[in-house]
């Protein structure tokens, strides 16, 4: 089952069941104290809510309607270094620093850090930022776990984490800077509920990026790859943190471009997670 965040010509913000192409919406506030998407996904069983919210008579297009972030309240972390690509990566851009990725790595606790604000966050099909004062920028394309306040994982969607590799390179104290900036982070364009998603270790993700018309950079690797669970990052993520209207957490990333490859404006990010689907934003200052 996918639910997705909408906007409607109207205007209004709306809640839907993707059904293939179609979307059928869901009758918010009908149930006190469901008014959002996070509230569908608090629920003790999200999916029978959404069967008893569902308005299967108002169905109409999804290309009709605009795709929102599926986020309401949450805060949305990242993880880092779960991939050894992403780890070799790493220590390759602060050679001074190697050990403690090196380290990060392979320990129990686990680099997380909040990388958005709700209100941060980019849509599907918004632009996603560079640096103005960075040279080298990549995406980072990551499984993103949907996250209940109870900590339960309900969901999955396709999270962007664009990081300033340079900056971060320089001084790993500069992380914040590098990776926390006005759109470093795209998520959707779906939530797929974790019932729907039985195999997730065989899913592929990919990155493309499009420049000119052309493929600038293609790359793949599997889920399978993640040295962490994901209920272990967010076993770690709720140590000593409380999330009341729950949180998304990306992963972590294992498809680094090459080192000489560097984001520019106008380029186009499309990231697919297969069983979820494609986020796609273009590439702005």
């Amino acid at each position: 089952m996918r639910l997705a965040k909408v906007r409607y010509g109207s205007g209004e913000v709306g809640v839907v069941r993707v059904d293939g192409s179609n979307a059928v919406p869901l009758e918010l506030g009908l149930i006190d104290g469901i008014d959002t998407l996070a509230d569908v996904l608090a629920a003790t069983d999200p999916a029978a809510l959404v069967e008893e919210l569902a308005i299967p008579a108002a169905a109409r297009p999804l290309a009709s309607l605009k795709l929102l972030a599926p986020v309401d309240r949450q805060e949305v972390w990242a993880a880092g270094v779960t991939y050894k690509r992403s780890k070799v990566a790493r220590e390759e851009e602060s050679a001074g620093a190697a050990q403690f990725y090196d380290k990060v790595y392979s320990a129990p606790r686990p680099e997380l850090f909040l990388k958005a604000t709700s209100e941060r966050v980019v849509h599907p099909g918004g632009p996603i930022r560079v640096r103005k004062d960075s040279k080298w920028n990549v995406p980072e394309p990551e499984l993103t776990l949907v996250v209940s306040p109870d900590l339960r994982i309900v969901g999955y969607t396709i999270g962007n984490d664009v990081s300033s590799r340079d900056i971060e390179g320089e001084n790993p104290l500069y992380l914040p800077q590098a990776k926390v900036y006005d759109g470093s982070c795209a998520v959707g364009p779906v939530v797929v509920l974790a019932t729907a998603v039985p195999k997730l270790t065989e899913a592929e993700i990919r990155l493309v990026i499009r420049r000119g018309g052309s493929v600038a950079f293609d790359g793949a690797t599997s889920v399978s790859q993640m040295a962490r669970t994901p209920e272990d990052l967010v076993s770690w993520l709720g140590k000593e943190n409380r999330f009341p209207a729950g949180v998304l957490l990306l992963t972590g990333t294992g498809i680094v471009p090459p080192d000489e490859f560097s984001l520019a404006p106008g380029d186009h990010v499309e990231i697919s997670i297969s069983g979820i689907g494609t986020l796609s934003n273009p590439v702005g200052w």
